[in-house]
């Protein structure tokens, strides 16, 4: 039985916490790639080198930590448990959809470079969108083929891709990297759709609650605990995994999850685009990057295309009712 009322979604609202999320993302996607060069700095000393198993094990196992027992003295059991059939869909949705799509992702970064890992991982407007037309929810329209096309273009000129050609210079190509990459996408689709069906019937933090259980509970299989303390990190690691997972994973995914209640996954996943603007944005206002024209072309594409698919559509699967947020 639903938990809530059903109304009218809030596009505004969901864009807007869609923005937040991706904004967090960007953050710690630059932590991430700080970590893995050695490149981050806790006072005086380098932070060593972090796995990415270890990354996206630890963000995941961090936050249930935390949200599990604030959860249940707030609410008590009663009120966070899910019926079998929907621990199912969290179990699909924290394995092959959160755990997948990070580790993956972090693996594609490790292994080729940030540009090409971004723009293989924001192809999934494409597979969401190929999706929810295939099953009938929606209809394909000009408005959202143009909406994606402007999105993955204006990534692949925020991040570099076209200048690099243009410029004669050649990416690094690792086969698995481009593997791990092309399977994030795929994730990162599978878990906007799972994600938006499960949230119109409960509130975001009891699905982010088991789905992260499920996530972590998948990690505890492919990394044992006993891996996990062989690896011997510091306390300065440790204290950069926790703060990283706050950020990337309990902050990020609660107001995703927030956003997803109010925007269907077609718009939300474009919104999720802004992802990497920010990185960029982020990387020439605090680390003296240089923004070149080229990008700031991308991102005005990214922004028009999130303008584009907001617009209303006056197709019935567009007029669809969604959940409200429950507070």
């Amino acid at each position: 039985m639903n938990e809530s009322h059903q109304r009218r979604a809030h596009p505004l609202r969901g864009y807007f916490f869609i923005g937040s999320a991706a904004f967090l993302w960007g953050v710690s996607a630059a932590l991430g790639r700080a970590v893995f060069t050695g490149k981050l700095s806790l006072g005086m000393a380098a932070l060593k080198p972090i796995d990415p198993l270890i990354l996206s094990q630890t963000r995941t196992t961090f936050s249930l930590l935390v949200l599990l027992p604030v959860l249940f003295l707030s609410r008590g059991w009663q009120r966070i448990k899910l019926p079998a059939r929907d621990l199912g869909h969290c179990f699909l949705l924290g394995t092959l959809g959160v755990a997948v799509s990070n580790y993956f992702y972090y693996v594609a970064i490790q292994r080729t470079n940030v540009a090409l890992a971004i723009i293989l991982q924001y192809t999934a407007p494409v597979w969401v969108l190929f999706y929810v037309v295939a099953i009938g929810q929606q209809k394909l329209t000009l408005q959202k083929v143009l909406a994606v096309a402007l999105a993955v273009t204006g990534i692949a000129l925020v991040i570099g891709i076209v200048g690099n050609i243009t410029r004669g210079q050649t990416i690094r190509l690792d086969a698995y990297g481009l593997f791990a990459a092309v399977i994030a996408s795929f994730s990162f689709a599978f878990y906007n759709v799972a994600g938006h069906t499960i949230l119109t019937r409960y509130d975001r933090w009891r699905v982010l609650l088991w789905t992260l259980a499920a996530a972590a509970i998948f990690w505890l299989f492919v990394n044992p605990p006993l891996k996990v303390a062989a690896a011997h990190y510091d306390s300065a690691q440790w204290l950069f995994l926790f703060v990283f997972s706050m950020i990337s994973v309990l902050g990020a995914f609660s107001l995703y999850f927030l956003g997803l209640q109010h925007l269907e996954p077609t718009r939300a996943i474009i919104a999720s685009c802004l992802e990497p603007v920010f990185s960029i944005l982020l990387a020439a206002l605090l680390l003296g990057e240089i923004l070149r024209p080229i990008q700031t072309l991308g991102i005005v594409f990214v922004l028009a295309a999130i303008v584009i698919v907001q617009r209303p559509d006056r197709t019935a699967a567009e007029a669809a009712l969604v959940v409200d947020p429950i507070e």
